[in-house]
């Protein structure tokens, strides 16, 4: 039979899920890598597919992320079957999200999930291992202080490629230097929680049961006001979400005036990505400094 997969892969698909496959069909909604949903005698289930050079750590790291979300209790992930690469090219065979309707109370058990998912702590800021964002690499070295964290391990990687590649000026440093100085003083004192990391409205599905469910993870100990910047960056979204996650784990106040600060590191990694308007965003926040 004819695939649209890699041979090699297809044949490794066929031993890990112990049938056939009938069908192979594209799935859209991946910008990064190639997805398609797998149809066989067990069941449906998805792959993702990529060539590029770092294809194999960037599934190994999301199928890590995954298990570690999926660990809490608290959120609903996809299952990961495998992940691997074979003749050049890297696999990740998930989990089938038979697709649900958002009805009522949807955004109300988001939120509260998210809250929960958050209260989940550790000693430091940081994780076991690097990730990524998108398709780009994010280190995650563990240290105490918040500020400290956020400068190193997200700002200052992206403001120095975005220096490099001319996007952002020195005019632009200075003030994003100034930004660096007042920044202990701008986010509230809090424990390092786990995030999803990339919380937006192409991140997650609506499952069976009107069940949020989790994908495309870079996950991290982190301040849990990355999450909700990020849910916020692109429309927002719905204000029960935000309702039911303040009810369960309210916010220091000022959040919204702090808002642009935690979706500064977001503008940079779109502005290293694509460039554009996100140069003029970015320069939006950090005049302020």
């Amino acid at each position: 039979m004819f695939s649209i997969l890699p041979a090699a892969i297809h044949q490794k698909c066929i031993e890990i899920l112990g049938t056939g496959i009938a069908s192979v069909q594209p799935v859209g909604g991946g910008s990064i890598s190639q997805t398609y949903l797998l149809e066989t005698a067990n069941g449906h289930f998805f792959i993702k597919i990529n060539s590029e050079k770092n294809a194999a750590r960037m599934f190994g790291t999301e199928a890590r992320g995954l298990n570690v979300l999926a660990a809490t209790g608290v959120v609903r992930t996809p299952e990961v079957i495998q992940h691997g690469e074979l003749d050049g090219c890297a696999y990740l065979l998930m989990e089938y999200i038979e697709p649900g309707h958002r009805e009522r109370g949807f955004w109300e058990k988001f939120g509260r999930s998210m809250a929960a998912l958050h209260q989940n702590t550790a000693p430091q800021f940081g994780f076991a291992h690097s990730n990524f964002i998108g398709s780009m690499f994010q280190t995650n070295s563990r240290l105490d202080n918040w500020a400290e964290f956020y400068i190193q391990e997200r700002l200052e990687p992206q403001v120095l490629m975005a220096m490099l590649n001319k996007k952002l000026t020195h005019s632009d440093f200075k003030h994003i230097e100034k930004l660096y100085q007042e920044l202990p003083n701008l986010c509230p004192d809090e424990p390092p929680a786990l995030v999803h990391g990339d919380l937006w409205s192409g991140n997650f599905l609506v499952g069976q049961n009107n069940e949020p469910v989790l994908i495309d993870p870079s996950v991290s100990y982190s301040h849990r006001e990355m999450d909700l910047a990020m849910s916020h960056l692109f429309g927002g979204f719905d204000r029960d979400f935000y309702r039911s996650y303040e009810e369960a784990f309210p916010l220091a106040p000022g959040f919204r005036e702090r808002l642009p600060v935690f979706q500064l590191y977001y503008l940079l990694v779109h502005v290293n990505l694509f460039g554009g308007s996100y140069v003029r965003s970015v320069r939006e926040v950090i005049k302020r400094y």
